[in-house]
């Protein structure tokens, strides 16, 4: 009978795999308009939709990046998982479908919040290699309310899927949100915690969106995980140094855009200039 120590059973190769580098990894954001269903929506034409996250998609890929996120961050309000229509789910896997054959890179989804079943299936659909979930274990109190670690029923969804190579990347610690349901226990364990169901990357960040984690504190989930780890916000051309030194990767979206403001579009020239830094 196979045995190990490991605490979960996590691929500490997955970036190389994907990125085909196993250090000093760029993935782009492509925050969407808002879709059909979603408050924000102002009726945009499907084709206008995917024009508009094709167009960021590009710049990104102009600007030399290794790898895209497409996330539906015009939706907010953000739902909770079980109250986001099927509507977005189509619209998502449409974008990344043809971002995808687009730019030729890999790509990863997003759909907030927390809706890891969603981003699955859309996975799946897209031959996206990998999904991002912000709370995988344990629970937390987050704009949206209480939201719970989707690791069980993701995992067995996406093995009923037979979408297994679909990695998992998931923060910890995770911004917008308060931790005092899991405040006992230290920063460290909830690390583990997300390591020990099975995700392949974790992910730390900031307060909020944009917001820069302290080295201090990227040091103690380094510490804590021999998973790879990334960073989700904050990241800028003037601290990618110092941040890359620590982790393996970076998830970079709102110091690209035009005027710094995640709404806006991607600008290919801080692109290139961000990725001049980063290498």
């Amino acid at each position: 009978m196979e045995t190990s120590l490991a605490v979960g059973r996590g691929s500490t190769d997955c970036v190389e795999k994907i990125f085909g580098r196993a250090r000093g990894v760029v993935i782009g954001v492509i925050h969407c308009p808002a879709f059909p269903g979603a408050p924000r929506y102002r009726d945009m034409s499907a084709a206008a939709l995917y024009e508009t996250a094709l167009a960021d998609a590009l710049a990104y890929a102009r600007g030399g990046v290794d790898g895209l996120i497409v996330e539906n961050h015009g939706d907010i309000p953000f739902s909770k998982p079980e109250d986001i229509g099927h509507e977005t789910s189509a619209f998502m896997a449409v974008t990344a479908d043809r971002i995808a054959r687009e730019t030729g890179l890999p790509i990863g989804i997003n759909v907030l919040a927390n809706a890891a079943m969603a981003a699955l299936a859309i996975a799946a659909a897209s031959n996206a290699a990998f999904v991002r979930v912000n709370q995988w274990a344990n629970a937390y109190i987050a704009n949206e309310g209480l939201i719970e670690g989707a690791a069980a029923s993701a995992l067995r969804y996406r093995a009923r899927l037979r979408a297994t190579g679909v990695r998992v990347f998931a923060d910890a610690h995770v911004k917008h949100g308060a931790h005092a349901i899991v405040a006992d226990r230290s920063l460290e364990e909830l690390v583990r915690d997300v390591e020990f169901f099975d995700a392949d990357a974790i992910i730390a960040t900031g307060q909020r969106t944009g917001d820069a984690a302290s080295p201090d504190y990227l040091k103690q989930i380094r510490a804590a995980t021999t998973l790879p780890l990334l960073i989700g916000s904050g990241c800028t051309e003037h601290n990618i140094s110092e941040i890359l030194s620590i982790v393996d990767g970076v998830i970079v979206a709102s110091s690209l855009k035009a005027g710094g403001q995640w709404w806006n579009p991607v600008d290919e020239a801080k692109v290139r200039t961000f990725m001049r830094a980063a290498r």
